[in-house]
C-alpha cells in the first residue's frame, strides 16, 4: 500500500482561530460588496434618469447598491422626474388583484420597518396609470388616488414629511395624510419600485426616476 508522507516543512498561519475568521469574514464582505458593486449599480442615461426593471415573476426591483447606500437620509422632502413606459400597462391573473396598489417611491418612517410605518407613491393600471398616495401606520395601510397620468411622459413629483403631515404632489396636485411621529429625526432608508400586492410582476416592467 502506497502511504502517504506528511509535508513537515508546511507553513502554518500564527494567527489566532478567531482573527484568522474575523480577517475571513471582512474579505467576504468586501467581495460581495463588490460583486453587487458591478452587477446592480444603475446607470445613468444622457438625460439623469435611471431605469429600475422588475422582472417577471419578482416584486422587488433591481438595484441593490440603491437600496443598500442611496439616498438613506435625514431629510423631510424630495423632489423627482419619473417616466413610466408600456411596460406599466399591465392586466393580473386574478381580476380582483388589479386594484392592488404598487409602489414606486418613498421612505421608512418614526424608526421603525417600513412595513410598521412609511410613506410612499403608490402607482396601479386600471383603466389609465394611476398614482396614489400609500401610507403604512402601525402596519395597517391607506391610499389616496391622486391623479391618472400618461404613459411615456416625465411626472414632476414632490414628497415631504412635514411635522404632522406627509404630503404628495403629483404635477401640482396635492395629498395629505397623518404623521404620527412629527418630532423624530432619524435616519430613514429608501424605498424603491416594488410590484404587488398579491400577485407579481407579469412580465418585466420598466421606470425612470431621476432626482432633482
Amino acid at each position: 500500500m502506497l502511504k502517504i508522507k506528511k509535508d513537515k516543512n508546511v507553513i502554518k498561519s500564527k494567527m489566532p482561530k478567531g482573527q484568522a475568521i474575523a480577517v475571513a469574514f471582512i474579505y467576504y464582505i468586501l467581495i460581495m460588496s463588490l460583486y453587487f458593486l458591478f452587477t446592480s449599480c444603475k446607470k445613468i442615461d444622457e438625460n439623469g434618469f435611471k431605469t429600475y426593471t422588475i422582472s417577471k415573476g419578482s416584486h422587488y426591483s433591481d438595484g441593490k447598491i440603491d437600496k443598500l447606500w442611496g439616498n438613506d437620509n435625514r431629510k423631510n422632502s424630495w423632489n423627482w422626474e419619473v417616466i413610466f413606459d408600456s411596460t406599466a400597462i399591465y392586466q393580473t391573473s386574478n381580476p380582483l388583484n388589479q386594484l392592488d396598489v404598487n409602489k414606486l417611491l418613498g421612505f421608512s418612517d418614526c424608526g421603525d420597518h417600513h412595513s410598521t410605518t412609511s410613506h410612499r407613491i403608490g402607482w396601479r393600471y386600471n383603466n389609465g396609470l394611476e398614482l396614489l398616495s400609500y401610507n403604512r401606520l402601525d402596519g395597517n395601510f391607506l391610499f389616496h388616488p391622486i391623479s391618472t397620468i400618461n404613459i411615456n411622459e416625465v411626472i414632476n413629483i414632490e414628497m415631504s414629511f412635514a411635522n404632522e403631515n406627509y404630503i404628495i404632489c403629483i404635477d401640482g396636485i396635492c395629498d395629505t395624510m397623518q404623521r404620527n411621529c412629527s418630532s423624530w429625526t432619524g435616519r430613514k432608508y429608501t424605498l424603491w419600485p416594488y410590484f404587488g400586492g398579491n400577485e407579481t410582476a407579469p412580465h418585466d416592467i420598466k421606470i425612470k426616476i431621476k432626482s432633482i
